[in-house]
């Protein structure tokens, strides 16, 4: 251990790897970390809410069609759906002629398409089950009040559900985060890829990646904090009244 922290002291006395060159590449990493992230995450979202509604729809085709893309995506690693995404479009025929091609030649797109359908997956079987944890109480007292299907999926359901996920969901945004590492695979320079950049220049592994590994650290702490004070404020009318 003592000779492991000498060769990390001599790495950081030796090498001039946190130059403002470096630290501005590290800097674009965390920013191109967390666009990737935060805007899959969003549309993520958005295609999960009408998906966990209809996996629970009467209609088979509609269920069993969603269980299906959902059952793909999770049963598979994000790693080969993001070579899918990167390398197989550029096969599909004609698409170097169409309108799509941008598509293809940026990474960035591929990623943010890959890492947006597999996040949309986890979270549709996360409010699918919240939806179908509802409490039935809850769902009479909105029949008694005369609520449409609808007008109960809005007012009375989503939101529950929501509250009642909240959890589950704090969990898969950590993962998401901890999953765009892989994003470098695809020439996409994230915090990974600065990480592996200055290594590969410098030749001093332990600080490149530790120096990574901390803000990584630092993020999934504020989105753990982040989540907990959320959970606190919509899930406050459960703590015990001790008055």
């Amino acid at each position: 251990m003592e000779q492991l922290l000498q060769t990390i002291a001599g790495y950081l006395n030796g090498n001039d790897i946190f130059t403002v060159n470096t630290l501005g590449m590290y800097w674009d990493g965390f920013v191109n970390t967390v666009q990737l992230v935060f805007i899959s995450l969003l549309i993520g979202l958005a295609l999960a809410v009408p998906l966990a509604i209809g996996r629970g729809s009467p209609l088979k085709l509609v269920s069993k069609s969603i269980w299906l893309y959902t059952y793909i995506f999770r049963g598979t690693p994000l790693l080969i759906q993001l070579y899918l995404a990167y390398y197989g479009f550029a096969f599909v025929p004609g698409i170097q002629d169409s309108w799509l091609w941008f598509f293809v030649q940026d990474p960035l797109y591929p990623a943010l398409f890959a890492f947006t359908l597999n996040t949309a997956a986890y979270t549709t079987e996360i409010f699918h089950g919240a939806i179908k944890s509802t409490a039935k109480g809850e769902i009479e007292a909105a029949r008694a009040f005369g609520m449409s299907k609808a007008m109960m999926m809005r007012r009375i359901i989503l939101p529950s559900a929501f509250r009642r996920a909240l959890p589950a969901y704090g969990n898969e945004v950590i993962f998401m985060l901890h999953a765009s590492a892989i994003a470098s695979v695809v020439t996409i320079m994230d915090l990974t890829g600065a990480a592996y950049y200055v290594y590969s220049r410098f030749y001093a592994p332990f600080p490149a990646f530790i120096f990574v590994a901390f803000i990584y650290m630092a993020l999934s702490f504020s989105i753990q904090g982040f989540f907990r004070h959320l959970e606190k404020r919509l899930l406050v009318h459960l703590k015990p009244n001790n008055r």
